[in-house]
């Protein structure tokens, strides 16, 4: 079969790679792609979030699968096209993909089934919201009601860094995201991420991992879109894993059939663990980034697999075949980011990097120019190894890492430090 993938970024170069695998696929695009997914995938000139646009291209190209990265598509309503048009799709319809582009609407889902979550109180007005603050003093966390890119939440440790960030997403930092806001208890804990799939129904776990939101090493600096991940996470026990599914992911899954808005994709959870306890911090409806790319490496061809049977509503049929492995991935990023920065310059000793079986350079923010590969974004390559154990995954990872020669880059040396 004939497949797409929307999107360009590290996370789709991931799907891309383990999907190509796959003896199903015949012919593999992906829009618009990027330096990498071009060696695994036909790169094309196509808006991802122009859903007519993308119906057009699926009847030229005989597309028989569609598989949507990243959320901007999906709250755009996309996958609604496509199916209109008749076209099997991976991913959420708009009103279930609320469960990321409202923090607000996810909120009133775990209320309304009883999952556990932090406290809340939800605000269209910055005074109310400084009023709300000074009443419950700090640490507090604060969060842009809409899609912020995976940047809109600030855990402000001071009601003083509370009070600006609140002037801040009034403000317009955050775009029409922050033009209301949600502001939670502060949870303590572990944090760790948790995927499964859902055909609407049926659920299937494939995976758990841990990342590092923060730029430098220490988990110091401003928060990013993350800056490497493990998988698994040994926080998610048999137990705390078993818990998270009967107390979260299931009630909500059947609270989204229940209001006629049926899950269907990839449901992306963050916990907060304390005491055996996990509480949910949030709901994102596509792979993290960069964790997919540790659960792509871990799973390999068999996705095609499952992301058809939640597709076609059969997941009940399905099984992940897992080895007993780990993996590990380190971001490298552009000096400056999260903050401002320079684009276009030259990535060497990519060829070089990869040459290990167990290794894969994953691309997020590249271009190719005059034959070079170029840096194009903020958070630009996923250095991704597995192994036997997390050390040597590690081990791999930064084996591969040092091999590239870029100047204009940083990364964290300290990626996997919780469980290591």
């Amino acid at each position: 079969m004939n497949i797409l993938i929307l999107g360009g970024g590290g996370r789709e170069h991931a799907l891309a790679w383990a999907i190509a695998q796959n003896p199903k696929c015949d012919q593999l695009f992906c829009a618009p792609g990027n330096a990498g997914i071009a060696e695994v995938a036909q790169c094309v000139d196509l808006d991802p979030d122009d859903g007519d646009a993308v119906v057009e291209f699926c009847a030229a190209e005989s597309i028989g699968f569609v598989v949507i990265g990243p959320e901007a598509p999906l709250a755009a309503g996309v996958s609604d096209t496509l199916r209109s048009a008749r076209i099997l799709t991976f991913g959420p319809s708009k009103a279930a993909a609320q469960l990321e582009a409202s923090k607000t609407f996810t909120k009133e889902i775990c209320d309304a089934c009883g999952a556990p979550t932090a406290a809340y109180a939800h605000f269209s007005d910055a005074e109310a919201a400084k009023a709300y603050v000074r009443q419950q003093g700090a640490p507090i966390v604060i969060k842009a009601d809409g899609l912020a890119a995976g940047k809109g939440v600030v855990v402000a440790m001071t009601p003083g860094e509370a009070l600006s960030t609140i002037d801040d997403m009034f403000g317009g930092a955050f775009g029409a995201a922050g033009a209301e806001v949600v502001i939670e208890e502060f949870m303590e804990g572990e944090e760790a991420s948790f995927f499964i799939l859902s055909d609407g129904e049926n659920i299937l776990p494939i995976g758990t991992a841990q990342d590092h939101k923060r730029a430098y090493d220490g988990d110091t600096g401003p928060n990013t879109g993350g800056m490497g991940a493990y998988s698994p996470a040994p926080v998610m026990t048999p137990e705390v894993t078993q818990k998270a599914l009967d107390e979260i992911i299931k009630p909500t899954i059947a609270e989204m059939a229940k209001r006629g808005t049926p899950y269907q994709g990839v449901l992306y959870a963050g916990f907060m663990i304390k005491d055996g306890q996990p509480r949910l911090v949030e709901y994102n409806v596509r792979f993290g980034d960069p964790e997919c790319q540790v659960i792509m490496q871990r799973l390999g061809a068999q996705v095609l697999d499952a992301l058809l049977a939640t597709a076609e509503g059969t997941l009940d049929e399905a099984r992940i075949n897992w080895a007993d492995d780990h993996a590990l991935t380190v971001v490298y990023a552009t000096k400056g980011y999260p903050g401002a920065y320079e684009k276009g310059s030259v990535i060497r000793g990519l060829g070089v990097a990869d040459d290990d079986p167990f290794v894969e350079v994953f691309h997020a923010g590249t271009a190719e120019k005059n034959g070079q590969t170029i840096a194009t974004g903020g958070r630009v390559l996923a250095v991704t190894a597995r192994g036997e154990n997390l050390q040597q995954a590690h081990d791999r990872a930064y084996a591969a890492i040092e091999k590239i020669d870029w100047p204009e880059g940083f990364y964290r040396k300290d990626i996997g430090w919780r469980a290591l």
